[in-house]
């Protein structure tokens, strides 16, 4: 733990960057029901260094936090704490990731995830970033599996690994060429896109592979013509002026829709 003398030797920034990651770790460590050092913490969220470097209003929360602390229950901490890390990053002008929101459960056990006779068919992503929450979201409602089909970014990407929060390991993958998609009456293929049947009256199959398509373009119009020869589209009606969602956004919709009209328990 470095002393308090020591982060007040530090450069400003360097140190409200120090004390920032400090409050995660605590946070942290008293979400795990860990014991803290309130007295520490207090010091160093009320050094006069780090204030003297702060906006007023940062440096005032921070003098009420250090108030705060000794009264607040673990969990109230956590928060705090929680709180005291994005406002410190936020006064730096240091981004947050969505990698930088860490699950501590270590490595997902995909033995006991329910599987159901749905995959999905990748056309086109390009962002590692929407990649990687698709498979986050496939995990939750049990896809059996998902198709990287041609133009879409690698789930081995650095930043997929990173949004997918180790449901790359839970969710089987595969390429796919785009003539490789097969279909039959039991087991139709359909695409989420402008232009079909509003979602709330769409007859999700009992098994099944829906195409997403790309961010700028949507889906390819040879995939297009595929799912109009099987069962067609699934549109998600909107009330906005952009007239589109993100594509891990509508993935999600759709994902909670046909999971509910499996009928699963």
């Amino acid at each position: 733990m470095i002393t308090l003398k020591k982060l007040s030797s530090l450069k400003d920034r360097t140190r409200i960057r120090k004390v920032a990651h400090l409050c995660r770790e605590y946070s942290r460590a008293a979400a795990r029901g860990e014991a803290i050092d309130l007295d520490y913490i207090r010091g160093m969220v009320s050094l006069p260094e780090l204030l003297a470097s702060l906006s007023i209003p940062t440096g005032e929360r921070l003098q009420t936090a250090s108030g705060r602390i000794s009264s607040l229950g673990q969990q109230d901490v956590v928060v705090l704490l929680d709180d005291l890390y994005y406002l410190l990053l936020d006064e730096i002008g240091a981004p947050v990731a969505d990698w930088d929101f860490v699950d501590e459960g270590g490595a997902l056990d995909g033995s006991v995830r329910r599987q159901y006779p749905v995959r999905v068919y990748l056309d086109r992503l390009r962002s590692p970033f929407n990649v990687g929450s698709v498979f986050r979201t496939a995990d939750s409602f049990g896809v059996e599996r998902i198709f990287v089909g041609e133009g879409t970014s690698t789930p081995e990407h650095p930043r997929a690994i990173r949004t997918a929060r180790g449901c790359l390991d839970t969710v089987p993958w595969e390429p796919m060429a785009p003539g490789d998609l097969s279909f039959s009456d039991s087991d139709p293929i359909f695409a989420l896109e402008l232009g079909g049947t509003p979602i709330e009256t769409f007859p999700f199959p009992a098994r099944g592979t829906v195409i997403i398509g790309s961010e700028e373009l949507g889906v390819s119009p040879e995939m297009l013509s595929l799912a109009d020869r099987s069962l067609g589209r699934v549109t998600i009606p909107l009330a906005g002026t952009k007239g589109s969602l993100n594509v891990s956004v509508a993935f999600g919709i759709l994902m909670q829709h046909w999971f509910t009209a499996l009928d699963v328990d």
